[in-house]
């Protein structure tokens, strides 16, 4: 039987690193929805409209070039404001969370809005400052901590006062604050979270 695991958080908490421990140590099929929207933002980037570029994403457009760029970041985060284009992805989020023998969802409203029946609900989290010193440190562009940091809490600001699908934890997510965890330490939580629900 499927068992959905929706990760949640804010950019730069971990949730990502979480997410695909926590699917290799259970095996289970591993999504990043977040590069749905990146796969969205690029196509915008290159002209199409919003809701047109969700509507086609397929499987094979995770793997495209330059969806780790920080103008595709910003053009997802943009893309994924707009409440159509949200809707256009929602199924492909659905399909994909009922997978045999398990999937792991990472994203915004994994719990609240794409799996609200998930099994297990986890909300990863950590101070803005924290998660704009882990961006600034994979960053070789010369971008300042400063600048990184705007970027963060203004991106913080459009994710949590969207009108459609804002981030929050599900009331029954299981909540990991991440600002002064190691990796490990994070991912064991996890883990343990999960057993508890199994």
């Amino acid at each position: 039987m499927p068992f959905t695991v929706a990760i949640d958080g804010p950019a730069a908490a971990g949730k990502g690193t979480i997410s695909r421990a926590v699917a290799r140590h259970y095996g289970f099929r591993y999504l990043d929805t977040g590069l749905l929207y990146r796969v969205t933002g690029q196509r915008v980037i290159e002209g199409q409209d919003p809701v047109a570029a969700a509507r086609a994403v397929v499987p094979g457009d995770l793997d495209r070039a330059g969806l780790r760029s920080a103008a595709v970041a910003e053009a997802a985060s943009r893309v994924a404001a707009i409440a159509e284009v949200r809707a256009a992805l929602l199924a492909f989020q659905r399909q994909f969370a009922r997978l045999d023998p398990g999937a792991v969802l990472d994203g915004r409203d994994i719990g609240t809005v794409i799996c609200p029946e998930a099994e297990v609900k986890l909300f990863v989290t950590a101070s803005a400052g924290e998660r704009a010193r882990r961006r600034h440190a994979e960053l070789s562009d010369g971008t300042t901590y400063d600048a990184v940091l705007a970027d963060v809490k203004a991106r913080d600001e459009r994710d949590t006062g969207r009108s459609d699908a804002p981030l929050r934890p599900a009331p029954d997510a299981v909540i990991i604050d991440t600002t002064e965890l190691a990796i490990d330490a994070a991912v064991a939580a996890a883990i343990h979270a999960i057993d508890a629900r199994r």
